[in-house]
């Protein structure tokens, strides 16, 4: 059974286009020509995911993605966004991971590459995809994560974390210690199917410490090695 994507693009012939194939992928697609008209549509009916280009009239994406992450209903909250940005705009692809995209896309891109994206994203978000491989309890320096329940809690207290960063920091904390490569994080957290930037993990890493540390200039608990990648610190 095909999933609920909202469709957010003002180009008509680019819209038509995506919208077909995503449909003889067996999904319901809607659409909206506005970032405004957008953001209704995705409060209104809660898709599975959200295709969203970055230049809309009456409202950009970039908004679009903001409202969308700090929404009061948790379940639009969670909703995959794939933002959608201009070759030569690459600041735009670190804003949209920062405002809290899964992914990206640049024009001009293969239709063969936005399905594939999408079904991988998809995928991962499901709750069969969520709970695979799942171990639980996670803990380590005051921080638990119950996999199973997708919760965590730091000294007790509970943590809001975004998808991308709960699978991240679980990937991290089931090996204190041990030191994780970007392409690894990259590959365990958002799938080996998955095509972007390594400064992805970089930005959930800088999110992850904002949340976890008492001063993400100077983290303890997520550490970097330089050249190499990150670990979590092991206990003593």
């Amino acid at each position: 059974m095909g999933s609920r994507i909202l469709l957010i693009e003002d180009e008509p012939a680019i819209s038509a286009s995506i919208a077909y194939n995503l449909r003889r992928e067996g999904h319901s697609v809607t659409t909206a020509a506005d970032g405004a008209l957008g953001l209704d549509l995705a409060r209104q009916e809660v898709p599975d995911l959200v295709i969203l280009d970055v230049m809309l009239p009456r409202m950009d994406g970039f908004e679009v993605c903001r409202n969308i992450r700090q929404s009061a209903a948790a379940e639009l909250r969670q909703v995959p966004i794939i933002v959608v940005t201009a070759r030569t705009d690459e600041g735009d692809r670190v804003i949209g991971l920062d405002l809290g995209a899964d992914d990206y896309v640049v024009k001009p891109f293969s239709m063969r590459e936005l399905t594939a994206r999408t079904k991988a994203l998809l995928r991962r978000s499901s709750p069969a995809g969520k709970k695979r491989g799942a171990v639980t309890p996670l803990a380590s320096g005051g921080i638990v994560l119950d996999v199973e329940n997708r919760r965590a809690t730091r000294n007790g207290r509970a943590i809001s974390l975004k998808p991308r960063e709960f699978d991240l920091l679980a990937c991290l904390m089931q090996a204190p210690g041990r030191v994780f490569s970007r392409e690894d994080l990259l590959d365990r957290a958002w799938g080996t199917d998955f095509v972007g930037d390594l400064r992805t993990v970089d930005v959930h890493v800088r999110w992850l410490r904002e949340k976890l540390e008492d001063d993400p200039a100077k983290p303890k608990f997520i550490e970097t090695i330089r050249g190499v990648g990150y670990r979590i610190r092991a206990e003593r």
